[in-house]
């Protein structure tokens, strides 16, 4: 089983910088796209940014080059710098994974599965 662990939300005024960072735990899988994700109270969960196994990013249109997504795969990792916060990018964030399991010869399924952390609230204040 994987498992998505994120980590560096909180409470922020507004203008100032958080940084998300997520790790996948688990035996014998591969990770494909990564990306990270929010949900307002009472709206859907929307994607804020993603990160393809190549490097390519893609980001929502009201991130307006705020936010900056990475990842280290030797880490299994995916991160989120968020500058310059308004009290609008409030919300829980969650991380996702688009993860393939593999078998001890290193063989990996074609695929994929959606993989999800726990969600970590930011809060951006006036």
């Amino acid at each position: 089983q994987v498992q998505l662990v994120e980590s560096g939300g909180g409470l922020v005024t507004g203008g100032g910088s958080l940084r998300l960072s997520c790790e996948a735990f688990g035996e014998l899988f591969t990770i494909d796209d990564m990306g990270w994700y929010r949900q307002i109270p009472g709206k859907q969960r929307s994607p804020v940014a993603s990160i393809t196994r190549a490097g390519n990013t893609n980001y929502a249109d009201f991130v307006e080059g705020r936010f900056a997504i990475s990842r280290d795969d030797l880490r299994n990792q995916v991160s989120l710098q968020m500058t310059s916060l308004k009290p609008d990018d409030t919300a829980v964030y969650y991380c996702h994974a688009k993860i393939r399991k593999c078998d001890y010869t290193g063989r990996c399924t074609p695929y994929q599965s959606d993989y999800w952390g726990q969600g970590t609230q930011v809060t951006v204040s006036l």
